[in-house]
């Protein structure tokens, strides 16, 4: 049996704005123990104060900032072709024996190295889940350059099944691919004394998260409905304000852990969760999972969570009811969680990654799907 070929040095791109972030922090701190460093090439937006601090505390990591736009973002492509040549100088700088990228579209650039690229989520899948129709033409050149980056990349990766099939469907076919489920680290999560509360983690106004409905209907719950993220519009600055629904912020990552340890049940009633790392976050917490019925979520949660149609305020209401009512199918329902989050801890995704980027350095070609 061949010895593993660990990548002394990685090159990865990353950005600020969502869960990405959180992914590849967690990842880069769980290859450490394989003697890799990584070179973290960020964009979207300057690191906020606690994700500096964090990137500061992680010694085998690197970062390289920059505020390029995102491939997602509005007209992007300047930026977009700019963060390329900058990533190419970056490559000829750190020389990594590997790319892991977060952003489909670098695909195609002339690396002359082994490329990783992840498919976290994507425009025409979101698209089709929370509009239940096409993307519009305005998203063709989006469509074609993150179809040409992940057609040329060595190997492509999804975090759940139904992920990858979307991508296929979208963007393929693919040289590789391969799934790898994301993790986090336990130690980041309690299991505390749990009270009559519900909680909930994201954007109120994102339509794919569909906490909105969460918010509209807590006024006919028992309990109290508690979310962390910004309660105001995006564009209009509006704040909602709703019965029985308390908006906390933002919080930091010590804050949510500390909710998530006391919250009896998390409901995120999504539309489109490509793999759901707060709800990881809230099993690994002991809370009973409420979340909406998608591909994604059936494959990751199993029997350990309550499914409601993200289009039916009743179901919901009823699902998180039923919980509030029955002290003992909670407790049986959060003890599901617990153990199903078991399989997605960070070491476990980063002996995935590592064994593909392994086989990367040594032959391209023996990457199975």
């Amino acid at each position: 049996m061949k010895t593993p070929h660990y990548p002394s040095t990685i090159l990865m791109t990353a950005d600020t704005v969502g869960s990405v972030w959180t992914y590849a922090l967690e990842l880069t701190r769980a290859v450490a123990s394989q003697g890799t460093n990584v070179a973290l090439a960020t964009m979207g937006s300057p690191m906020n104060e606690e994700q500096r601090t964090e990137a500061e505390s992680i010694p085998n990591l690197t970062v390289y900032e920059s505020e390029y736009k995102l491939e997602w973002m509005d007209d992007p492509w300047k930026d977009v072709e700019k963060a390329g040549q900058w990533l190419l100088e970056l490559r000829d700088q750190v020389q990594p024996d590997v790319i892991h990228l977060n952003h489909m579209s670098f695909g195609s650039l002339d690396w002359g190295k082994p490329v990783l690229a992840v498919i976290h989520s994507c425009v025409l899948s979101w698209w089709r889940a929370v509009k239940q129709e096409e993307a519009p033409k305005s998203w063709n050149k989006y469509s074609e350059m993150v179809r040409k980056g992940l057609q040329a990349a060595d190997v492509v990766v999804a975090p759940t099944q139904a992920m990858m099939h979307q991508a296929e469907e979208l963007y393929g076919p693919f040289k590789q691919s391969t799934v790898v489920y994301n993790g986090r680290g336990q130690q980041y999560f309690q299991f505390g004394r749990k009270e009559p509360f519900v909680f909930s983690l994201g954007r109120v106004w994102d339509e794919a998260k569909n906490i909105s409905m969460l918010a509209h209907i807590a006024s006919d719950l028992q309990w109290p409905v508690y979310i962390a993220g910004e309660g105001k519009h995006p564009d209009t600055g509006e704040a909602m304000e709703l019965e029985n629904v308390y908006f906390l912020g933002q919080l930091t990552n010590k804050e949510v852990s500390d909710w998530l340890s006391r919250a009896s049940i998390y409901a995120l009633p999504a539309k489109y969760e490509p793999f759901g790392l707060t709800v990881l976050e809230a099993a690994m917490s002991g809370c009973a999972l409420v979340v909406g019925k998608t591909e994604s979520m059936a494959e990751v949660w199993g029997n350990a969570a309550r499914y409601v149609d993200p289009n039916s305020a009743d179901e919901l209401r009823d699902a998180i009811e039923n919980l509030i009512d029955d002290e003992f199918c909670r407790n049986i329902m959060a003890c599901r969680a617990v153990k199903r989050s078991h399989g997605y801890t960070a070491d476990q995704m980063a002996q995935d990654y590592s064994y593909l980027y392994g086989q990367l350095i040594q032959a391209p070609v023996s990457v199975s799907k």
